[in-house]
């Protein structure tokens, strides 16, 4: 709606409102179209561009609009401005004076002409082919400079045709219109410049969350990429939860601001790994420290044999007939250290036969250097390789689950904006269980977020396929189903996240995008425990 013939008090209420829209509007390209819609009908101009001036010294096209030939490009329109940007100085360094949006750029200053085909200051011959293309005829033209308090030029408003109240005549821009125009830019500037900092400030901030990330993925080349892998499952299971029509959630949803939050909870998740020691992440066998003991009790083996053979040879030297024992003995220990060495390795579970195999084998009595006997295994080897599941003793486990209480007090001593406030709950509940026997609080569901619960999922699913793991082999997908279908059973994830996960594809959705194509087998899901078909 025009503004032309209108009021001093209607124009200022009209500028008021205009500044508050820009003040609110937090999407770029709508802002950038915002302000040339507005300047477009305070003027009642029939056309536009808007321009941003790049940091090296171009004016490049954010948005087109003409009404009567029915161009919109840039901005909200989906069509991006296809015309390269104006140079404001030639190679020499000097001002590009005859284009007019370059010279407001350079001057600072507004550039008002009455009829661009009268004008003998700019070269409007681009614009004459123009319009002997497309029938039209460009005549007025306001090019009014935006700049930020800092008096720099950060953008080129111009307007072209401006029409009379008729909307018809095309006329001058008239001095109120400069004025009016020139205010909207000042406010236009102010609002640019805002989104600008915040936009920055946000890049800085998410740069620094990814970098905290990375350094925790690298300083374990075993858990390289859980980092940035949880969040993408997290929100992948977000997504799916959004949409669903069923079930307890189907009327959960999410706005731009909730997404934001909980990616960046995914990215922090694991934060507090930076305190937790490399050779306890790292342990990828039982005996590793700062390197693999079964060394040590290979040698010790080879030591143990050799002494046997010794014995058998003295016998034959002095004449005793071989004992047929020794050769039994050897053979037996050569397959005890085969089983040693699988031990070492780890696994799902470890049953009492095989620990007790492992505490007979270090019975055995060898004679060291100095000539005294030594058990074969001392007291701490032994309790390593009884370790029932994985590599980890219940000390280091310890260690290792310390990380999420770490996590937790890392980032409550953040003071969060209002729209990240859940990061720390979102983040610190990825290692509780539905039926409260998780760690570090011993939550339950009820006293989790669903945010929290989904991450869970994520970060157990994210685990089991992971291909990066030193005390595992990736497991395929439809492993990793069952071993979360039965934890859906125990009451350790959340039954009605369990069923969106499988329902909707979610892990086949992840797969395609970061599972190796051997990992993705057939899934029956009529077999996954859990959950019903």
């Amino acid at each position: 709606m025009s503004t032309r013939n209108s009021s001093p008090i209607d124009l200022i209420r009209r500028l008021t409102e205009v500044g508050f829209a820009l003040s609110s509007e937090k999407d770029s390209p709508r802002l950038l179209e915002l302000i040339l819609q507005n300047a477009r009908e305070l003027t009642n101009a029939d056309g536009g561009t808007l321009y941003s001036a790049t940091d090296d010294g171009h004016l490049r096209f954010e948005t087109l609009f003409n009404e009567t030939l029915g161009i919109h490009f840039g901005g909200t329109s989906g069509k991006p401005v296809d015309l390269p940007p104006l140079v404001l100085y030639d190679d020499d360094g000097e001002p590009n004076d005859h284009m007019v949006a370059a010279r407001a750029a350079v001057t600072a200053e507004t550039v008002n002409i009455p009829d661009a085909y009268a004008d003998k200051d700019f070269d409007f011959s681009g614009t004459r082919e123009f319009d002997l293309q497309a029938g039209y005829r460009s005549t007025s033209f306001l090019t009014v400079p935006m700049r930020n308090h800092e008096d720099v030029v950060i953008g080129v408003l111009q307007l072209i045709n401006a029409r009379d109240v008729d909307g018809k005549t095309v006329i001058p821009f008239t001095e109120d219109d400069q004025g009016l125009v020139e205010s909207l830019a000042s406010q236009a500037a102010i609002s640019l410049t805002n989104k600008r900092l915040i936009d920055e400030q946000r890049v800085l901030f998410e740069s620094f969350i990814e970098l905290m990330a990375n350094a925790i993925d690298d300083k374990s080349p075993y858990t390289g990429g859980h980092c940035r892998r949880v969040p993408e499952l997290t929100l992948m299971l977000a997504d799916a939860m959004a949409k669903v029509d069923y079930g307890p959630l189907q009327n959960f949803s999410m706005s731009g601001d909730d997404r934001y939050e909980l990616r960046i909870a995914g990215w922090l998740h694991d934060c507090g790994k930076v305190t937790t020691p490399e050779y306890v992440v790292d342990k990828a066998t039982k005996l590793e420290t700062i390197f693999d003991r079964i060394a040590l009790v290979e040698t010790r083996i080879a030591l143990l044999k050799q002494q046997l053979e010794n014995q058998l040879l003295r016998a034959q030297l002095e004449g005793v007939a071989a004992d047929e024992t020794v050769a039994e003995r050897l053979a037996e220990l050569d397959a005890d250290l085969d089983f040693l060495r699988t031990c070492n390795v780890g696994g799902e579970a470890m049953g009492d036969e095989a620990q007790a195999r492992v505490r007979r084998i270090a019975a055995y009595r060898y004679t060291d250097i100095e000539g005294k006997e030594q058990p074969l295994l001392s007291d701490n080897e032994v309790y390593n390789l009884t370790v029932v599941r994985g590599t980890l003793t219940a000390e280091e486990r310890k260690v290792i689950n310390h990380h999420i209480t770490a996590t937790i007090k890392m980032l409550e001593s953040l003071p969060y904006p209002k729209h990240l406030s859940r990061v720390p709950e979102f983040a610190g509940g990825h290692h509780e269980h539905m039926d409260g026997t998780g760690y570090p609080k011993g939550l339950t569901g009820e006293q989790m977020s669903v945010q929290a619960r989904a991450m869970g999922i994520a970060d157990i699913f994210e685990a089991l396929t992971a291909g990066d793991r030193p005390y595992k082999k990736a497991m395929p997908l439809s492993l990793a189903l069952t071993i979360l279908g039965r934890m859906k059973q125990d009451q350790h994830i959340d039954p009605d996240l369990f069923e969106i996960f499988v329902r909707e594809k979610v892990y086949l959705q992840y797969a395609d995008k970061f599972l190796q194509p051997e990992q993705i087998d057939e899934v029956d899901l009529a077999s996954i425990p859990g959950f019903s078909v």
